[in-house]
């Protein structure tokens, strides 16, 4: 067999984590691309090609993290964007007009929470919020629905309601589904392997790795994302070039941090299910975990985010919060240190007590995004917290 004649196997997300999909391997060139730091090209007329201007078409470090993030998706193309709600909004403004609806789940990350019921409505786009465990996603669908948003694994219930029944119903008819898989990262998930149409990340979280920079990507089909890239150019949200390369950096290494985001995670998930000031933990990869079948099936990983409830309330998660000494508390996640944040603070400030609770958020919750340090070492960590929390 001649080397023309060998079958080709998909790069699996590791390496394709890793290299450019068209690096120039002409002698001499870069390893690692280098920053372009340029805001502008030269350029007299369109046959001078598509490098004009940062905001208006991109920036070759732009580029090629778009470029890579869709190959790790499994989508047609991909967008790099200043930040993850610059992804988020720039998409759903892309799909909706005045008078459209969209369909979305109840369980969200707030910021998205707020856009949807808050923000859009003021451009004429309504929503309608479906409990995605056992609502009636058939119920919620009008003739003018234009999207069906989902997140998986939601923030911070970590639940993971099985998407394909509502893609086949959204598809039936015609209604695209876009997707928040900033929790699962595509090492643990890639939502196109189950039809989703496409795919949002806040890349400041597993993408990046490193809390050093605020991104955000689209990766979808191309006449999606030429919309999302469209909507962009006018609102702003631009990607800066140094930021860019940092997530590229940062992308090479997602796969080997998410394995060990994992597996600390589930060490921690299942120590924190004996302990009795505990009263409930949430993590995928429980076998309490009310979606760990479905996200056994869908999942590679369950991910580096577990989330647990304090028997003590909100004074019990204060006084655990403020003991920790290993883990730093701070909003944000999917960086290689530990982070620890109350919702109710953060994320959900937004949403009433009753709300939250409505999500399974009540006061004494905890989210642990997991880092990548000695596992032993965050338990012991926060088995001291615990006693302080009582």
């Amino acid at each position: 067999m001649t080397p023309s004649d060998h079958p080709k196997r998909k790069p699996s997300p590791a390496t394709l984590a890793v290299h450019a999909l068209d690096a120039d391997k002409s002698p001499g060139s870069p390893v690692v691309s280098p920053i372009v730091q340029s805001a502008t090209f030269y350029w007299a007329d369109p046959a001078d090609g598509d490098l004009v201007y940062t905001r208006w078409t991109n920036n070759p470090n732009q580029i090629e993290v778009g470029r890579k993030v869709a190959a790790l998706e499994g989508m047609e193309a991909g967008l790099a964007l200043g930040s993850g709600m610059g992804a988020i909004a720039s998409t759903l403004l892309a799909l909706t007009k005045q008078g459209d609806h969209i369909a979305a789940s109840s369980l969200l990350y707030g910021g998205t929470h707020t856009l949807l019921a808050s923000e859009l409505p003021l451009r004429g786009v309504e929503t309608t919020f479906v409990d995605p465990c056992d609502g009636d996603w058939e119920a919620a669908l009008r003739p003018e629905t234009r999207v069906v948003y989902l997140e998986l694994p939601a923030n911070p219930s970590l639940r993971v309601p099985d998407p394909r029944p509502v893609v086949d119903l959204a598809h039936a008819r015609g209604i695209t589904v876009v997707a928040d898989l900033t929790f699962a990262s595509p090492v643990n998930f890639r939502g196109a392997e189950v039809g989703i149409d496409v795919v949002v990340h806040s890349a400041t979280k597993y993408l990046g790795g490193h809390a050093d920079l605020i991104a955000g990507v689209v990766a979808g089909p191309s006449s999606i994302v030429d919309q999302v890239h469209r909507v962009s150019k006018f609102y702003g949200a631009v990607l800066d070039p140094h930021a860019a390369w940092l997530l590229d950096r940062g992308m090479r290494t997602l796969d080997v941090r998410v394995r060990r985001h994992n597996e600390n995670a589930q060490k921690i998930a299942e120590w924190l299910e004996g302990q009795s000031a505990v009263a409930r933990v949430d993590y995928p990869g429980l076998a309490s975990h009310p979606d760990h079948a479905v996200a056994k099936e869908l999942m590679d990983g369950f991910g580096g985010m577990v989330s647990f409830v304090l028997n003590g309330g909100g004074p019990a998660a204060d006084r655990f919060v403020s003991a920790l000494e290993v883990a730093l508390a701070a909003p944000s996640l999917g960086g290689v240190e530990t982070l620890v944040s109350q919702p109710r603070y953060t994320s959900h400030v937004g949403l009433s007590a009753r709300e939250r609770e409505e999500r399974g958020v009540p006061d004494g919750f905890v989210r642990l995004s997991i880092g990548i340090e000695d596992a032993s070492d965050l338990i012991d960590d926060f088995e001291q917290a615990l006693a302080v929390a009582g």
